[in-house]
């Protein structure tokens, strides 16, 4: 399994405390330095199943320079969402971890992590 963090996030650093308690094997992927592309987020969001706005983080202070909250969120706008996260990387939420089943999760909850391991 892999998964993408920052280290200066609270949550990231929690889901590796909880990957080293439980003897997972995993890699780390420090997304901010290692930018994956739009196909690789693409690969991402279909094993998350989930839509690029779904896992950006709109607080972020280049999400309100980009406007995002006024961005369609529908097919005709998921390569321009999908673009935005892969030139601003941190605009993706943190921890994703993908699991050996193929599947993905947001493991920002000691719960999601346990999930991601029990795939």
């Amino acid at each position: 399994m892999e998964i993408w963090i920052n280290p200066a996030c609270s949550k990231c650093r929690s889901a590796l405390t909880l990957l080293d308690a439980e003897g997972a094997d995993y890699t780390v992927r420090r997304y901010l330095e290692d930018v994956p592309s739009e196909d690789e987020i693409r690969a991402v969001l279909g094993r998350l199943g989930l839509e690029p706005w779904d896992i950006t983080r709109t607080g972020e202070t280049v999400a309100k320079e980009l406007g995002l909250k006024e961005w369609a969120r529908d097919a005709a706008s998921r390569d321009r969402w999908i673009a935005a996260l892969a030139a601003h990387p941190k605009l993706i939420q943190r921890p994703i971890i993908t699991a050996d089943d193929g599947t993905a999760v947001v493991a920002r909850t000691a719960e999601a992590v346990r999930d991601a391991l029990s795939r």
